[in-house]
């Protein structure tokens, strides 16, 4: 058994590259850098890597996790800056001894050390989107907007799994924010006996559920991946509106040991990727009825190229 799920319709690309390194039996770990970097190398998603809106500074700061389901070693890099694929620092990351999160210059000075390739991520079209929001709007109008993550699980034909993440976080977002992205147990976590889950959304309250964590947990105790999703979704956000007055955007995607898989939304429309040896490559759009229920409907080909169309149209 095999599979992998990816959060938003941007990785598709990059699951059918991870997806064809399974199918040739190579590792979860593989298959899961493969396809996250697809993304972070690609100028017109702008909340990940290259092309990724800056912070309020005009910087673009990255962030990203990986976690070995099988060893529970796990890696993370905050606020790296200015190199092209801080999933891979974080894969190496989590293979050292202690030090496995490193943040700022240290993230970047261990990446230049290790070889990995120093790349200015801010774009011209970065620059000119911000340099035209920030003309419109105030400080008070700041718009915190674009924290569209790629999380992906990875479930390989040795039985391993692992988990990742990787972000430019929120735009225009004060220097040195973190989310919850490369936090362990908030922004991914896995366990190859059981199973794994990735978030996206704010940041600030995925972190307040601990949330990928939880979805696992609640697999542990026998549900299934689609209801773990659907709990721990439901179950934060309805706690920050009793608590908080509000819930910022929570989503999340789960698969478990058995390549079975779920997802869930507080928002709108939320997109996923998903292929495993039974479930042929796939979008689905997900929304929330207001009992809380995901709705599952498969994207057509029309949906699919329109996602990327909107994204890399010239800017006015």
């Amino acid at each position: 058994m095999w599979g992998m799920i990816a959060t938003w319709r941007m990785a598709l690309e990059g699951v059918e590259k991870g997806v064809h390194l399974l199918r040739e039996q190579n590792s979860c770990g593989d298959a899961l850098e493969a396809a996250i970097k697809e993304v972070e190398d690609f100028p017109y998603y702008k909340s990940v890597g290259y092309g990724g809106l800056p912070n309020e500074e005009m910087e673009v700061e990255l962030d990203a996790a990986y976690m070995d389901g099988s060893t529970m070693d796990f890696g993370a890099v905050a606020a790296i800056r200015d190199f092209a694929n801080p999933i891979s620092v974080a894969r190496a990351l989590s293979k050292e001894k202690v030090n496995n999160m490193l943040v700022g210059e240290g993230a970047a000075k261990y990446a230049a050390v290790n070889g990995f390739e120093r790349k200015n991520m801010l774009t011209e079209r970065a620059k000119h989107y911000y340099k035209k929001r920030r003309k419109e709007l105030s400080e008070a109008e700041r718009p915190y907007d674009g924290h569209d993550t790629v999380g992906v699980v990875s479930l390989d034909t040795h039985q391993q799994m692992c988990a990742g993440t990787s972000t430019s976080g929120l735009f225009m977002k004060r220097r040195g924010r973190v989310g919850d992205s490369p936090i362990c147990g908030s922004g991914c976590y896995v366990d190859s006996e059981i199973g794994g889950a990735a978030a996206t959304g704010l940041g600030e309250d995925l972190m307040k559920g601990c949330i990928s964590y939880e979805i696992v947990r609640k697999m542990k105790e026998g549900m299934t991946p689609q209801q773990a999703c659907e709990a721990a979704v439901n179950k934060l956000d309805e706690r920050l509106r009793k608590q908080r007055g509000a819930a910022g955007d929570l989503s999340v995607v789960a698969m478990n040991a058995n390549g079975e898989w779920g997802c869930a939304t507080n928002i709108e429309t939320f997109s996923v990727v998903v292929c495993s040896e039974k479930q042929p490559l796939s979008v689905y759009r997900v929304s929330r009825d207001s009992d809380g229920n995901c709705k599952r409907e498969l994207a057509d080909q029309a949906w699919i190229d329109e996602y990327v169309a909107q994204r890399s149209k010239p800017l006015e």
